[in-house]
């Protein structure tokens, strides 16, 4: 029975990404926002891999009239090939349904302002990973966004599932004229086959450099710390890798 259950689960997952992928080439003309923007990250003391890496990023967020979805592209040392270095991708592309919107009722409690079915699909060389349960974006003061996704996940490659939650954030302040962004996200993760428990702390703290030119929001400055615990899931293995950070958002 809980074998069918989770097939049936995961096939929901790939439905909800399906359809995020179907509706999402219509969202240039139906967006009610959208955002995108170009890292670039340069680091050292990683884990599993070359110690020293350099990134380049391309997110893409959208909102649209049932919905949201958020899309990220890592190309890992497009740079720095040869000597052992080598270039490798990773995505994810996250859709959501707002249950409020779908049904017309207002689903707002406390600080949470809508709930939605969450599907997130992650891709990289080698393995596709694939989770799916519901997400919550918060009222909170003072932030941008504040989102809450809390899934079933399911990695190929291992025996069985686990959760995984996965808060996102950006909140913005100033001191004096200057013009900053806390942001970032974690993914806390169970055990799963032989994976062990994980967690992966990526926050960021930037400067709107681009305020200083006459195009505030567009040019950030800063740093990115990635904590990860566990590593990829393996036991013992933790990550504390500080990154200098280059985004701008078009």
């Amino acid at each position: 029975m809980y074998r069918t259950l989770g097939k049936n689960l995961t096939r929901l997952a790939l439905a909800l990404v399906v359809l995020g992928f179907l509706v999402s080439p219509a969202l240039a003309g139906s967006a009610v926002w959208s955002t995108t923007n170009v890292q670039y990250l340069f680091g050292n003391n990683f884990e599993l891999g070359d110690s020293t890496r350099s990134t380049i990023t391309v997110e893409h967020a959208n909102g649209w009239k049932y919905g949201d979805n958020f899309f990220f592209l890592d190309v890992t040392n497009p740079d720095r090939t040869g000597n052992g270095t080598t270039t490798s991708l990773y995505s994810e592309f996250s859709p959501r349904l707002s249950l409020g919107k779908i049904s017309g009722k207002k689903l707002a409690f406390g600080p949470v302002k809508d709930v939605l079915l969450a599907g997130t699909v992650e891709m990289g060389n080698g393995f596709h990973n694939y989770l799916y349960g519901v997400g919550f974006s918060l009222d909170l003061p003072k932030f941008a966004f504040f989102d809450l996704n809390i899934y079933v996940r399911n990695a190929l490659g291992q025996k069985g599932t686990t959760y995984q939650i996965t808060p996102a954030w950006a909140l913005p302040f100033s001191i004096g004229s200057a013009k900053l962004m806390f942001e970032g996200f974690a993914d806390i993760a169970g055990s799963e086959g032989t994976a062990k428990s994980n967690i992966d702390f990526q926050p960021r703290l930037l400067l709107d450099v681009g305020n200083y030119m006459g195009s505030p929001d567009s040019i950030w400055l800063g740093v990115e710390y990635i904590y990860w615990h566990n590593k990829f899931g393996v036991d013992g293995v933790d990550e504390y890798a500080p990154q200098a950070m280059l985004k701008w958002v078009f």
